[in-house]
């Protein structure tokens, strides 16, 4: 045989055997879990509340587990000392998960954005700095067994020290570089905290009611542009305490998670949804879900 011929048959082959070596990869089980606004506080049993959560996690035994932001109540108007202790008490509690923790940011995790008078933006702990210091990157990814994994962080910031929902410009620009570098066969999920979409305002206020700026990414259509060549099937929203899910042209699913701390540590009978949390299953490119209301009972007193 041509030797030439003999180099393109073995490089044929070469492909052939790592589209196989993705496609096994991509058709493995696995399965994770999706905590969202936990809202971590020494007060109104929260963290026994979470710890309770974190217990029926480990038990359900994920291979890892997504945060979906608001991790604490709440470093973005109290002193910091208070919010220092809150950061330390949700990296403490947080260590009793017995699998991988990848975490998001939420607007509560902002220091000092509303101390305006104290906090001054050049303190280098303020807004989203403290998060960075303590728990990691506000926008990162990671792959597993041929998923993609992105985590954004959703929350912009104005002029006048409010927040809405928002994809910066850097973080944009990293977007487009990282899924450079993916194939667009490979399934991706983002993480973010303040939604892409939702029908929670029309559903609560009427069906021609605006959402609020503070409730939805503002930037959200040219954020998913960026996917579109691309295998975007999942998306994991927080912020409105709220279950929600949406499909998109039967491809992209966009689920908002209700909250581990329910209606923020002060469920009653009546709350809906009850305080809970995601469980995730994949099975190739499938996608089934339960919300798992741990059990918890808040003290009423």
């Amino acid at each position: 045989m041509n030797k030439f011929i003999t180099i393109i048959i073995l490089a044929l082959l070469v492909i052939d055997c790592s589209r196989r070596t993705e496609l096994t990869q991509a058709t493995g089980k696995f399965t994770f879990a999706f905590l969202t606004d936990i809202h971590l506080q020494p007060e109104l049993n929260a963290v026994e509340g979470f710890k309770k959560a974190i217990d029926t996690i480990n038990i359900l035994n994920p291979d890892f587990v997504v945060t979906g932001g608001d991790l604490v109540m709440d470093a973005m108007d109290v002193s910091y000392g208070r919010a220092d202790s809150l950061y330390n008490l949700y990296l403490d509690v947080s260590r009793g998960f017995h699998m991988p923790v990848y975490n998001t940011i939420g607007n509560h995790e902002h220091f000092g954005l509303y101390r305006r008078e104290e906090v001054d933006t050049a303190f280098s702990e303020y807004g989203k700095k403290m998060y960075e210091k303590r728990i990691g990157p506000r926008y990162y990814s990671f792959d597993y067994k041929g998923w993609h994994f992105m985590v954004l962080d959703a929350v912009g910031i104005t002029e006048e020290r409010e927040y809405i929902g928002m994809i910066d410009d850097e973080q944009i620009e990293w977007i487009k570089s990282d899924l450079v570098g993916i194939d667009n066969n490979t399934p991706i999920v983002l993480s973010t905290h303040i939604p892409f979409i939702t029908v929670q305002t029309q559903l609560a206020e009427g069906s021609l009611a605006a959402t609020p700026a503070s409730l939805i990414i503002n930037n959200a259509k040219d954020v998913l542009y960026l996917f579109w060549e691309h295998n975007l099937k999942l998306i994991l929203q927080g912020h409105l305490h709220f279950l929600e899910e949406i499909y998109l042209n039967e491809q992209v699913h966009f689920i908002t998670a209700g909250a581990v701390s329910g209606r923020w540590w002060k469920n009653r009978p009546e709350s809906n949804p009850e305080e809970g949390f995601l469980m995730i299953y994949v099975n190739g490119e499938d996608i089934d879900y339960d919300y798992i209301d741990y059990g918890w009972v808040p003290d009423l007193d």
